[in-house]
């Protein structure tokens, strides 16, 4: 689902009614998979989804309405979104060389009004081709979530205030640092921003458009 091309028209038709919160860009499906999911569930449901990091954050400090920072919204303030569970380390996959995002969507959070965010880019091991995960690894992630607890350079619990505070950014990179470093945006992740301004444009033009056939005049 990382990034897909869904019209819009595909939202709008939906007969179950799963986009309640918002219809994604079509640029970039992963809020829709994400409302989809979250319908499938049971009323004490939860789930865990891997996305592409621009999930957990683009679209934050846009002046302007931005209809995946909306919809994300709409999650955090229904206090819904339990943990960016992994800011995964990059070339980990074989399709795409850029990190990812677990994410966890709970509809009986144990821990209400918080989120947990873990940083884990720099949890990794060099291979050839690929990255890889050490058990060790894993199971730093894992007892920081399980026990629910700040490690420092790994995670941190931040209340749901402070994320609506960041313009509901939860990018855990946004919130644990690691090494001193500073996050660099992936090619992949500069492309799919380059889209959202694309549209964004385009639609500003319609609407435009739409105002000055309604006064009579030829832009």
């Amino acid at each position: 689902m990382w990034n897909q091309r869904v019209p819009l028209v595909t939202y709008r038709q939906d007969s179950r009614r799963r986009f309640a919160m918002g219809y994604p860009p079509a640029f970039s499906a992963d809020w829709g998979w994400v409302q989809h999911m979250y319908a499938s569930l049971t009323d004490g449901g939860k789930l865990a989804v891997m996305l592409d990091t621009g999930a957990a954050s683009r679209g934050s400090g846009n002046t302007a309405s931005n209809r995946e920072r909306d919809i994300r919204r709409q999650f955090v303030e229904r206090d819904l979104v339990e943990a960016i569970l992994l800011l995964l380390p990059e070339n980990l996959f074989y399709n795409t060389a850029a990190p990812g995002i677990i994410m966890v969507v709970n509809r009986a959070k144990s821990h209400k009004g918080q989120v947990m965010l873990i940083n884990a880019s720099r949890q990794f091991n060099k291979g050839r081709p690929k990255n890889f995960l050490t058990d060790e690894h894993i199971e730093a992630a894992a007892d920081a979530y399980l026990s629910w607890k700040d490690v420092e350079g790994l995670s941190r619990i931040i209340p749901t205030e402070e994320a609506a505070r960041n313009d509901y950014n939860l990018s855990p990179s946004r919130y644990v640092t690691v090494d001193g470093g500073e996050e660099v945006l992936p090619l992949e992740e500069a492309l799919v921003e380059l889209a959202a301004a694309e549209e964004e444009r385009r639609q500003a033009d319609e609407e435009l458009k739409a105002v000055l056939e309604r006064l009579g005049l030829k832009r």
